[in-house]
């Protein structure tokens, strides 16, 4: 008898491809919610309170009788696009000063990179904590606040990149035609990193939904009646206590799902564009 056995490298391609087509399944339901979903999300049905699976609720409901799949479908839409605008800020900022870093060098460089040191060595969630208790609660605070935290790992990665980038040929033959750092950076430099730096974003945007959630169902994040996925845990809580799970399992698998998923393509488009942390 013949055993076959599967390297990981052979199984690789499948957990690729099974993650791809749930995303894309993923998305395609928060851009098609109005139309899938069965219910209004803020639909409240006291008869259906913790309604269990069932033709009229296939994910169940919640305390106040709304229905979960709804709920999960409209509440996709916050939760992808909160990590993509925060990845965004983020991306900017970081971008612009490891760049910055990594052409001018000496004193700038030093500055960049005390000054992530510091954002480093301060906790981000706390950092987070800090803005919005300043600034109040709220998904657009929340955002803001974990793109500021996220620019300095972005910067000194883009440093990194850049700084092997700059040793290229290229880049002093523009300066022997007397281009402009400004212009070469921005013409040149900066493209030639987007392909690293997509990769590297990629890899984050599990870990930016995954804060996102976290400041959610802490109350800082989304605020009711708002179906966010992390908002939905922390609602969702007290219906443990009756012996009902859907609730908290419904929208903590979405959110666990989600993040693997793009944990393995990031993981996967890392290893073939040679993306490593910084």
């Amino acid at each position: 008898m013949t055993t076959l056995v599967l390297s990981p490298r052979a199984t690789r391609p499948l957990g690729h491809g099974l993650a791809t087509a749930f995303l894309g399944l993923v998305v395609a339901a928060a851009v098609l919610a109005p139309l899938v979903a069965p219910y209004e999300p803020d639909a409240v049905d006291l008869a259906a309170t913790l309604a269990p699976m069932s033709p009229e609720h296939l994910l169940g409901a919640d305390q106040s009788g709304r229905d979960l799949l709804s709920r999960v479908l409209y509440g996709a839409r916050t939760s992808l696009i909160g990590p993509l605008v925060l990845l965004a800020i983020a991306s900017v900022l970081g971008v612009a000063l490891g760049t910055l870093a990594a052409w001018h060098r000496g004193w700038v460089d030093a500055v960049v990179s005390r000054v992530t040191d510091v954002m480093y060595a301060f906790p981000g969630l706390l950092f987070v904590v800090l803005i919005v208790a300043v600034f109040g609660n709220g998904m657009t605070t929340a955002v803001i606040a974990l793109g500021l935290a996220y620019a300095p790992t972005i910067a000194k990665y883009t440093r990194s990149v850049a700084l092997g980038e700059c040793a290229k040929p290229y880049i002093d033959s523009y300066r022997v035609q007397g281009m402009g750092g400004l212009a070469i950076c921005v013409r040149y430099l900066v493209p030639n990193m987007a392909r690293s730096i997509v990769g590297y974003l990629v890899v984050l945007f599990g870990e930016g939904l995954m804060s996102l959630a976290t400041l959610s169902f802490l109350g800082f994040g989304a605020q009711p009646p708002s179906s966010d996925w992390g908002l939905m845990v922390k609602e969702g809580q007290p219906a443990i206590v009756q012996g009902a799970f859907l609730p908290v399992l419904v929208p903590g698998a979405a959110i666990a799902l989600v993040v693997v998923s793009f944990n393995v393509i990031g993981v996967r488009l890392a290893d073939r564009m040679g993306v490593r942390g910084a």
